[in-house]
């Protein structure tokens, strides 16, 4: 395998990002969160397909909405993405302590209780803005396998594994089914988010926000796994930090049906995103795959 020369110049762009992401590291919360919301608003404007495919989502899952409410939204989900730059940030470069000191956590004991018992743990949670700093502050309590895409940029790849392995991570990638489950049957919780479309294969259509939606059918599968239990989790910003909260494990689950399995799970990734709906990661294209004969939402996009 070739090694990647990161420091060639195509690389200096990531490389100054980076430096402006340790540097927004250090600031206070509040000013995080008041620079990333007018950041949001400016890209807002000028990311328009973007825009589009927020629209879009929303629009169609939210059918009762007017447009002015489905704008506003819109709205309130680019400036999420404008904080999320500095959450990013401090997932890879804030000290334990500050991490900690913004952050609540409800109902660990869902999680402590399964490990205790000698289980295997799926902790199953959707695409939310501050989905990296969710897994910094997952490490604070336990050592955790994250499973994760490769990114398309390979300088920013190596540091986001590098720095998670730093705080304690085991990174697996998404389709390192082998690892994931070695790392069930080990005893380590492993954190997976199955909430995007990756085509029809290895997917089954299933509900999701009253739309057949193409749904990865790796959780039920693993899930099968004996002694082991999915255990949904939501990590979200609050008006002083952020709230991760545990929830129940989800009881008879799996069963043979994959249809019943992959309802089940959009079921609760539609329960956690209609309590931070302005957090969830709408500029997904999540309807692209589509059954035969039902158009495209994205047409030209």
């Amino acid at each position: 395998m070739t090694k990647t020369n990161f420091y060639h110049p195509k690389f200096l762009p990531t490389w100054l990002m980076m430096l402006l992401m340790l540097i927004g590291s250090k600031l206070p919360f509040n000013v995080q969160v008041f620079i990333g919301k007018y950041t949001g608003r400016i890209l807002y404007r000028i990311m328009s397909r973007f825009r589009k495919i927020a629209t879009i989502n929303i629009s169609n899952c939210f059918p009762q909405k007017n447009r002015y409410q489905i704008e506003h939204l819109v709205k309130q989900n680019f400036e999420a993405i404008g904080i999320s730059f500095f959450e990013t940030a401090d997932a890879f470069f804030a000290s334990n302590k500050k991490i900690e000191k913004k952050s609540t956590i409800n109902n660990q004991h869902y999680l402590t209780d399964a490990l205790e018992n000698g289980q295997g743990v799926i902790l199953l949670s959707g695409h939310f803005m501050p989905l990296m700093l969710g897994g910094r502050v997952l490490l604070l309590m336990h050592t955790i396998a994250n499973i994760y895409r490769p990114q398309n940029n390979k300088l920013f790849d190596e540091i986001m594994r590098k720095r998670f392995i730093k705080n304690g991570a085991l990174m697996i990638k998404t389709k390192d089914i082998k690892s994931m489950i070695k790392a069930l049957k080990s005893g380590m919780p492993i954190w997976y988010a199955p909430d995007q479309d990756f085509g029809e294969q290895n997917s089954v259509f299933a509900p999701f926000f009253n739309i057949p939606t193409a749904t990865l059918n790796a959780t039920s599968r693993l899930a099968s796994i004996p002694n082991t239990k999915v255990i949904p989790f939501l990590f979200s910003r609050t008006s002083s930090g952020y709230e991760l909260t545990f929830e129940r494990p989800i009881a008879d689950y799996p069963n043979e049906n994959e249809v019943e399995n992959a309802t089940k799970t959009n079921e609760i990734l539609q329960s956690q995103i209609l309590k931070a709906p302005e957090q969830y990661l709408w500029i997904h294209r999540r309807f692209k795959t589509r059954k035969k004969d039902d158009p495209s939402y994205y047409e030209g996009i």
